[in-house]
């Protein structure tokens, strides 16, 4: 059973023989596939679930394949080709990555905290290329951020460059849920902007947004909001939940794990459980939440700047990060809480003028 697609091991598509299926997500299928002509390769090919508008994806993603072309990064995946299939369903060809997602590398390689910032810092570097480009990838995602081995040496590829813009994917109920109500889509590391029902355009900071998610993630083990609870939320709750609440700093967040969870995370990163909370404390936490703010122009600006900070830390240097203001909390607060402190101010003023109507009253009753 190969899901949604008719298309099965065997067939040809344009110039690709289709090989074996590696794996399918909400969006589409992806396959090894075999290249016959100019050259004789193996490749990725992602084909893309039926109910798209073939004609509009496909001229997107020409219109985005020059500038695809013109990237060349040892830690980006090229996207060499792009179509549609006899059947009317569109597709992408990658260069083929035979590695896994950043995420379980770490995790099976047990790297320890700054193993997995160096890590990092070449992703960060990655996206700021592309980011040079005019490309903005709209989808980072551990699965999307593969590790292959170079001897030993892990190198770290980012796959679908081009591919989400092409598809133009948009927080929709019939985007985000299946008939079935279960989610697909990758909220979990979508920015506020993206999530955003007045279609603000999305930028290279949403990219940062995403990054910082991630980092989060390799970082305590756990994504910042729960994946069970943006899972059985409504897209309306999903959508608040994104561009309001803001979730746990990472120390805090690791704190909060079951026993079982704390003693997984803390062996995958080669510390005692006890240590893991403290040792992201302070400039950890800073970074990390500067990548995740609500309001994207307190975001780092670029993704050479978010690596900047991780380096400093590294080596032991200041870090530009930093907990925000006394009165950007209160700010904040105000804003999430809008109508009870209107509601408590009206009050206020009420039993103020109360008082003072009173206190008159009894002045002149006095004077009397």
């Amino acid at each position: 059973d190969l899901g949604f697609t008719s298309e099965k091991p065997g067939t040809a598509v344009g110039r690709y023989k289709l090989m074996e299926q590696i794996g399918e997500g909400g969006m589409g299928t992806v396959f090894v596939a075999q290249q016959e002509r100019p050259i004789r390769r193996k490749v990725a090919l992602k084909l893309i679930k039926p109910g798209m508008d073939t004609k509009a994806v496909v001229a997107r993603f020409e219109a985005e394949r020059q500038a695809l072309a013109m990237m060349d990064h040892p830690n980006i995946a090229k996207v060499l080709d792009g179509g549609a299939t006899e059947s009317g369903r569109p597709y992408f060809v990658m260069e083929r990555v035979p590695g896994m997602p950043v995420t379980e590398y770490c995790d099976e390689a047990e790297l320890d905290t700054n193993e997995r910032l160096e890590l990092f810092v070449s992703v960060c570097d990655a996206v700021q290329h592309a980011h040079q480009k005019g490309i903005i990838h709209r989808d980072i995602k551990p699965s999307n951020v593969l590790v292959t081995l170079h001897g030993e040496t892990p190198v770290p590829k980012i796959i679908d460059f081009g591919v989400a813009k092409a598809i133009n994917r948009e927080l929709t109920e019939k985007t985000v849920f299946t008939g079935h109500g279960q989610m697909v889509g990758s909220p979990l590391y979508m920015s506020p902007e993206q999530v955003a029902i007045s279609g603000l355009d999305v930028d290279t900071r949403s990219d940062i947004y995403s990054l910082g998610v991630l980092l989060y993630e390799l970082l305590t083990g756990a994504t910042p909001f729960d994946r069970e609870t943006l899972k059985n939320a409504g897209v309306d709750e999903l959508r608040r939940i994104i561009r309001e609440d803001d979730p746990p700093i990472p120390s805090a967040r690791v704190s909060t794990l079951n026993a079982g969870l704390l003693s997984t995370a803390s062996d995958r990163r080669k510390i005692d459980q006890r240590k893991l909370s403290q040792s992201l404390r302070g400039e950890l936490d800073w970074i990390v939440m500067k990548s995740l703010e609500k309001d994207r122009t307190r975001r780092y600006e670029t993704a050479n700047d978010f690596a900047k900070d991780i380096q400093r830390y590294l080596n032991d240097e200041a870090v530009e990060a930093c907990p925000p203001s006394k009165s950007y909390r209160l700010r904040k607060f105000a804003r999430r809480n809008k109508t009870a402190i209107t509601t408590g101010a009206v009050v206020l003023l009420a039993l103020v003028a109360g008082f003072g109507v009173a206190a008159w009253q009894a002045f002149r009753a006095t004077q009397a």
